[in-house]
């Protein structure tokens, strides 16, 4: 069983705070907005591991810094400077474990999950919507950035996610076109549940938090495992034919992203 005293201060892009069994997870960039890449990928397919198996959490949370819940790359403009690269199967064969890690690690988490998205959520904005609750901030707004609009398959659980949210045929169009969906529209048709003013979207994460922590252990847990049940079928059916094909797209030729397109 993971302690949180012997991961809470393990990561480098996840800040972790704990109060009365309620996690907050905030990813961050030395205490500034996240800078996506391999690192913070590698790490929080651990930290979700380590937090799913903690039974001293009751409730998660999961937000961003800043004004971003993870909007841009750390490697992007590395890569744009140097140009077209071809990917190493094994570095490839690395990411994609982690790809699979995040997603799994993230649903085995056994309690309640709340998604505080403090602001654009780009680049693996998945990890918001596989929440229990998803809650976003006025000027939040959810895109599949990194794939197929800088070359790449939608392989790793977006293309599973965003049909499941948003009906078969949206989902396709959303994944292909590189759409953006602002807040409020967000709740409309259902990707979240509330959007708040920025400076009561934590306060009311912790309020739901609260109230949910509350229930008994056993009705938490089993909530979660009911509520996820979906999910996780979906994930297992399909991630790891997703991560396939998206390594496969990616081992010849893979052009350099340019997020500021």
């Amino acid at each position: 069983m993971s302690k949180f005293e012997d991961y809470a201060g393990k990561y480098e892009f996840i800040k972790m705070e704990r109060d009365d069994g309620i996690l907050q997870m905030t990813l961050h960039s030395k205490g500034g907005e996240l800078l996506w890449g391999g690192r913070p990928h590698e790490e929080l397919s651990y930290a979700f591991g380590e937090v799913a198996r903690d039974r001293e959490n009751r409730v998660v949370i999961v937000t961003g810094s800043g004004d971003n819940f993870c909007a841009d790359i750390i490697w992007g403009k590395a890569s744009a400077k140097a140009g077209p690269t071809k990917v190493r199967p094994l570095s490839m064969d690395h990411t994609l474990s982690d790809a699979y890690y995040l997603i799994m690690n993230h649903l085995n988490i056994a309690v309640p999950m709340i998604a505080a998205v403090n602001g654009p959520a780009l680049i693996h904005s998945e990890l918001a919507l596989l929440c229990d609750i998803v809650l976003a901030s006025e000027n939040a707004e959810f895109q599949d950035l990194p794939h197929f609009p800088m070359g790449l398959v939608p392989g790793d659980g977006v293309h599973a996610v965003y049909p499941l949210l948003l009906g078969l045929n949206r989902g396709r169009y959303f994944l292909l076109t590189g759409q953006k969906i602002p807040a409020l529209e967000a709740r409309e048709i259902g990707l979240v549940a509330e959007v708040l003013p920025r400076d009561q979207l934590l306060p009311r994460a912790w309020e739901l938090a609260r109230k949910i922590a509350s229930k008994p252990p056993l009705t938490l847990r089993y909530a979660r495992a009911l509520l996820s049940r979906q999910l996780k079928r979906l994930m297992i059916d399909n991630l790891e034919l997703g991560l396939a094909l998206e390594g496969l797209g990616s081992a010849d030729y893979w052009p350099a992203p340019n997020l500021k397109k």
